[in-house]
């Protein structure tokens, strides 16, 4: 069992922040419980530092503002595995940006791991270390914790320096540290934790099928499910649930009468929310909300050429990920060269980063800045492309 200092006062925390404060590495980790509330509540604190093991309790201390200054001081590098969970965390509730990162599961997607990769499976490979993964979903909200509960938060802490060494090898080895270094500084700043406020009602697999009317109340039933759950402090789901919204958008297009009768919409929630969904489905669409909707990706086989030629552009960059043994998934997600067609701004978010234009070559990023231009041909058993101008 590694020795550690439990942090539960204000005196503990002060001690804590005067070892640590001129660390020159310390690596965290969260645990939290997010289950039936819209804000995530941080419960353990894990660090460990050249100093020693700490526990911070949030539930017992009268703040975490010490905690949060180690966070952004730049002197200091922060290791995590899948830091941007705990970042985002940090950043929504109390505003703290982090400075000087290294995350183990970027790191690793840059060395031929599967993007995103859990640490027990990268520190097998890496250390030949198997962690125990048996308290992932135990109940940290509960006091007091159990000593296998802070063994097991502590280990997923502990292990995180020798595995950064060991990647930052391999990195450096690969000519691919100044990739992960620059990858990890988008987690710094405030656009990558921007939340756009339509996002879901854009990523819903129901919307590309509706008509416009239908699109607009789908947009504004997410939106103020959101509110409401912000507002009460409860998950979304508790609010309204999500297999129920689908069933409330296509019986709204028969009114009130319609919604009434839909067997598979409780009554209870007829009656609380008919007036109100009635009014939502009825009340003009805004030029906010028709301009949000012309960001959908164009329904599939609406342009057949674009969809072939997206969907090449696609592998050719997943085989050339291959060829360079780094996680596709990484470099680009699968959706990103399909919604670039209608937000232009999708393309400059992901070769905004000098190092994957730098992997995918200067041809390559051309033909995705211009696709509206290139030709495809099939002949002789030769696959080209190539600029119509050119």
């Amino acid at each position: 069992m590694a020795k550690y200092q439990l942090v539960e006062d204000q005196r503990a925390m002060d001690r804590f922040y005067a070892e640590l404060k001129d660390a020159d590495w310390m690596c965290f980790d969260t645990e939290f419980v997010g289950e039936k509330r819209f804000r995530t509540l941080i419960c353990l604190i894990q660090v460990t530092s050249p100093s020693g093991n700490y526990l911070l309790d949030p539930l017992r201390l009268p703040n975490l503002d010490l905690l949060l200054d180690l966070i952004s001081n730049p002197e200091i590098l922060k290791i995590t595995h899948a830091g941007e969970n705990d970042y985002r965390l940090l950043y929504q509730q109390y505003g703290v940006l982090p400075r000087n990162i290294f995350d183990t599961q970027i790191a690793a997607g840059m060395l031929g791991y599967h993007y995103p990769s859990g640490l027990g499976k990268i520190v097998s490979g890496e250390l030949d270390i198997n962690l125990r993964k048996g308290y992932a979903v135990t109940d940290w909200e509960a006091r007091p914790f159990s000593q296998k509960q802070l063994d097991y938060a502590l280990e997923d802490v502990i292990i995180l320096e020798p595995l950064w060494k060991k990647l930052s090898k391999r990195l450096e080895a690969d000519g691919r540290l100044e990739w992960a270094i620059e990858e990890c500084k988008q987690l710094e700043t405030e656009e990558f934790y921007y939340q756009d406020p339509y996002h879901e009602a854009l990523t819903s697999n129901l919307i590309t099928s509706l008509k416009t009317r239908d699109q607009v109340f789908l947009m504004r039933l997410f939106n103020w499910r959101r509110d409401e759950a912000e507002k009460r402090d409860e998950s979304k789901n508790r609010i309204l649930q999500t297999k129920l919204i689908s069933q409330i958008v296509k019986a709204m297009r028969g009114g009130k009468q319609a919604l009434k009768e839909n067997r598979r919409i409780p009554e209870f929630i007829y009656r609380k929310y008919a007036d109100l969904w009635t009014e939502m489905y009825e009340r003009a669409a805004t030029q906010e909300e028709l301009n949000v909707l012309k960001r959908l990706p164009s329904a599939p086989n609406e342009d057949a050429r674009d969809e072939v030629l997206l969907e090449l552009l696609y592998l050719l960059m997943k085989y050339r990920c291959l060829d360079e043994n780094i996680s596709h998934a990484l470099v680009m997600p699968r959706n990103a060269i399909r919604r670039m067609k209608n937000d232009p701004k999708v393309l400059d978010n992901i070769l905004g980063s000098g190092w994957r234009g730098e992997l995918l070559g200067e041809e390559f990023v051309d033909w995705l800045k211009n696709y509206d231009h290139l030709d495809l041909s099939i002949s002789g058993g030769q696959i080209g492309i190539k600029m119509a101008n050119r």
